[in-house]
């Protein structure tokens, strides 16, 4: 016996290696040492700070994998991981610097993993950060036979006087909403479940009538997530005076936007300041969700908060719409502590 015999294919693995290697080249920063194939990546702070905090993140795709390998949408679920990590440093005004990546196989799958790998290095384009490097297992009787899972690892560096962390806001302060793309990359636990129900009920529900035309549902829901770090860096570039940042993920609204506030403080939404992208009507009808889960599962829409002084709303609106993003008042801060239970005033009961 050998190692090829027992599942793990050494030669395809240094392949492997090979064919990622434009696309992590294609994301170097001036402050990356070095190439890919060491034992640790190397990268330098950026010149010219004075007092730099690192800020570190990790997270992965979650069960959007089972959906995503089922339906071949390796590329965007690589954009996935890279969001996932990256929406979260930013909201302390770090500029992300560096990216890692795991991935774990039952058997190489080298068209599939260099997608994921490519999707990977487009979402660190995107977000300006180097993918640094990373680790493929190959796990033979741990995953299945051309199953994969993800994690990310992301560094970010901030000056320690222009880090944000909340102490500057006050009552009276605009929270400031950012769309997403669609569902993103949280709570597909609850939508796998309602699609397998759907499509044991109804197999044309496969298409669903989205945003005025018929659009297959799964197309719709495995939309990558978005990134927000360049909306980030030409706002802290513009100098608009940010006080505090969420990204929406797991938990929605109720269980993130709650976390860039001070004690003391609660936000105040408007739910009807928005409308609700299509495909979370979808998801609550074919699902009977009730509607407090709705708002505990899923962004609805929101994908990033920003709070601000009024003074900066216009302007920050204003940047945002011009870097392609939608965006609008979602509501404020007020002072007080809100009833056990109760993460956000004016939420639906």
């Amino acid at each position: 016996m050998d190692y090829r015999t027992a599942g793990v294919d050494v030669l395809a693995g240094r392949a492997f290696v090979e064919r990622i290697r434009s696309s992590v080249e294609s994301t170097r920063r001036p402050e990356v040492l070095g190439g890919l194939g060491g034992f640790g990546g190397l990268c330098r702070l950026p010149a010219g700070l004075r007092q730099p905090l690192l800020v570190a993140g990790s997270d992965g795709v979650g069960t959007k994998l089972e959906l995503a390998q089922a339906h071949g949408r390796h590329h965007d679920v690589g954009i996935d991981l890279v969001a996932m990590c990256v929406n979260d440093v930013i909201t302390s005004g770090a500029e992300p610097l560096f990216f890692l990546d795991y991935i774990a196989t039952g058997k190489l799958s080298p068209d599939a993993l260099a997608a994921v790998v490519e999707g990977i290095a487009a979402g660190c384009r995107q977000s300006g950060c180097a993918l640094l490097g990373g680790e493929t297992a190959e796990m033979p009787g741990f995953y299945a036979p051309g199953r994969y899972d993800l994690a990310g690892f992301c560094v970010a560096v901030v000056e320690a006087d222009q880090l944000i962390d909340g102490r500057r806001i006050e009552a009276g302060d605009r929270i400031v909403a950012v769309a997403s793309s669609g569902v993103h990359s949280n709570g597909f636990s609850l939508v796998r479940r309602i699609l397998e129900e759907q499509q044991q009920r109804n197999p044309s529900a496969a298409m669903a009538p989205l945003n005025g035309e018929e659009r297959p549902i799964i197309e719709v829901l495995l939309t990558p997530t978005r990134l927000y770090a360049a909306l980030v860096k030409t706002l802290l570039a513009a100098e608009v005076p940010v006080h505090g940042m969420a990204h929406i993920t797991g938990g929605g609204l109720p269980e993130n936007l709650p976390r860039c506030l001070g004690e003391g403080m609660h936000g105040a939404i408007d739910p009807d300041s928005w409308q609700r992208p299509a495909v979370f009507r979808w998801l609550q009808e074919a699902g009977q969700v009730p509607e407090t889960d709705l708002w505990n599962t899923f962004n609805l829409g929101v994908g990033f908060c920003l709070v601000l002084p009024p003074s900066a709303t216009d302007s920050a609106l204003a940047l945002c719409r011009q870097a392609g993003h939608d965006a609008w008042v979602l509501g404020e801060v007020r002072t007080g502590v809100l009833p056990p239970g109760t993460a956000l005033a004016g939420l639906p009961t």
